[in-house]
């Protein structure tokens, strides 16, 4: 294959997914093109001039910021779900059984408030 062919190739694959794009999204204005544009360009998310397939910012990432990490749970929240997680039985039961505490021993531990819910109204539609 000459290169004729290979840039033919990813021309037509970059307007079929353009297309694919385009139908998902609806139209964009020119500014939002422009925005968007500006925007790889800021962050390199644009192709790199090799054949690698990489985009700039893996080539050279020197070159650009490095994204920002999103924060997660703080540790009083993890520990706070662990703890109702627990008090549930909503863990993994020890051992190789795939199931829950909660499934295994369902009298030691609460029921949810939904099920209790549901079941208050089946009773009252019983009556």
């Amino acid at each position: 294959m000459n290169r004729k062919h290979v840039t033919a190739i990813a021309a037509a694959l970059i307007a079929l997914s353009a297309s694919q794009v385009f139908a998902a999204d609806g139209p964009k204005t020119r500014e939002q093109v422009k925005a968007e544009l500006a925007e790889a360009i800021r962050t390199g998310n644009m192709p790199a001039h090799d054949e690698s397939g990489r985009l700039l910012n893996q080539v050279y990432p020197e070159r650009y910021a490095t994204p920002i990490a999103q924060a997660g749970k703080s540790r009083t929240e993890v520990r706070a779900e662990l703890a109702e997680a627990i008090r549930t039985g909503d863990v993994a039961a020890h051992g190789e059984v795939s199931e829950k505490l909660k499934d295994l021993n369902p009298g030691a531990y609460p029921t949810s408030r939904a099920f209790n819910a549901q079941a208050a109204g089946q009773v009252n539609t019983a009556r």
